[in-house]
This record gives C-alpha cells, structure tokens and sequence, in this order.
C-alpha cells in the first residue's frame, strides 16, 4: 500500500490531530507549572535544616521518582477517587476528571525533579552568599527568593530544560487513563485508516518539533542567564 499522509491529514483526522496537540500541551504547561511551584516550595523546606521538612521532602522525592509515572497515574485516576465522598467523585468527573488527574499526576511527579535540580544548582551557590542577605536584614524566605533562587534556576537551569522536555513526552502516558492528547488521537486515527506508518510519523513529527523548540527556547534563555549575570 502506497504512503498516504493525506488520508490521515485531511478533514476530520487532521482536525483531530491538532486538538490533540492542543491537549498535549496544555496538559504540558498545566502540570509544569504546578511542577515548578510545588518543587520551589520543597526547595526552601529542605533548605530550612529541620529534621521532619527534610525527612518530608526525601520521602517526597524518593516516592515520585522510584515509582513509574505510569503507576501514579492510574493511583491518582482509579485508586485515589475511590477515597473521596460519591458527590466529590460526580463533581470531578463532570469537570474532565481525566485530565485534572493526569495534569495532578504529572506535576507531583515532575517536582520531585525539579526540586532535586534546584537543590543541585544551589549547592554550586558560596554560604556566603546566603549570610551576606541574612547580613543586610533579609529574612531566610525573602533572601532565598531575591538572592539565592534566582542563581540557583540559573546553575539547574540545562538539567530543568532536559526534565521539562522529559515532562513534555511524558504526556503520552495520559492516553492510559483516557486522554485525548495527541498520542491517543494518533492510535484512533490509526484504527479508523489503517494508515499506521502515516499516523505514527505525524505524531512523531509533532512529539519532535515541540521537544526541539523547548531545547531552542532553553538553550536561548541560558545565553541570556549568562549575559546578565556576566554584567
């Protein structure tokens, strides 16, 4: 059978393919923001030097990146639900409960990552940095956040570009629990065309494009890091 792009391209099948896409990243910048948050926050409890913070944030990263993405998922989609009252349950599913969880799922597991990267950019920061701020009567929260944050983002910011591409992929993994990104249009496509290597290789062309412009747009964002703190 002769190659056909337009057979998966066309009409309904290429409408399909771009809402996908639309979902993909959507969820993608849903869950990497909640992501970012989240892991800033554990950032600054590991950093406060208390014993139950720091067991805490160790058990919380230990757990999201041992257990496989796709286990969370599911805990989070089937499992988790079962726990919460029967009117929470309708609430939730009236409202894209498959998305909501996978969006939940991805982010929790994603700031373990990013947390560990931030922790790793600002050991490369000198102490004295951080006494200078407390020196100039800065308190512990506002110094991490006008002083050694910004620095420590600046030092992780190539191993936060290689997870956010990470998160990015790991999206797909969303088709298992229902859906409609971009990976579960293409295996629909696939099923209604036949058109298998066509389908795939859209999605991969997709799945492509994007991880590249997220490295481009890293890669660009890390000259200008260098620039300013250059100065």
């Amino acid at each position: 059978m002769a190659l056909d792009f337009s057979a998966v391209l066309s009409g309904n099948y290429g409408q399909m393919i771009v809402q996908g896409m639309e979902v993909t990243l959507e969820l993608a910048v849903g869950a990497w923001l909640s992501a970012m948050v989240i892991a800033l926050v554990l950032v600054v409890m590991r950093l406060a030097n208390h014993r139950i913070l720091t067991f805490f944030v160790a058990a919380w990263v230990s757990y999201h990146r041992n257990v496989p993405t796709l286990i969370q998922l599911m805990m989070w989609y089937f499992a988790l639900p079962t726990l919460l009252p029967e009117s929470i349950q309708m609430w939730i599913n009236d409202r894209n409960a498959e998305f909501i969880f996978s969006m939940i799922a991805l982010g929790l597991c994603q700031s373990a990552y990013f947390s560990e990267d931030i922790r790793s950019g600002l050991r490369a920061i000198p102490a004295g940095q951080t006494e200078g701020a407390r020196a100039l009567g800065m308190s512990y929260l506002r110094a991490m956040w006008s002083v050694i944050l910004p620095q420590g983002i600046r030092n992780a910011w190539p191993a936060l570009i290689n997870h956010t591409v990470l998160l990015f992929k790991n999206t797909s993994l969303a088709m298992a629990i229902g859906v409609a990104e971009l990976t579960y249009v293409t295996r629909d496509i696939e099923n209604q065309t036949f058109r298998t290597f066509e389908s795939y290789a859209v999605a991969t062309v997709g799945y492509l494009a994007c991880s590249l412009f997220l490295m481009a747009v890293g890669a660009v964002l890390a000259r200008r890091f260098q620039r300013a703190y250059a100065r």
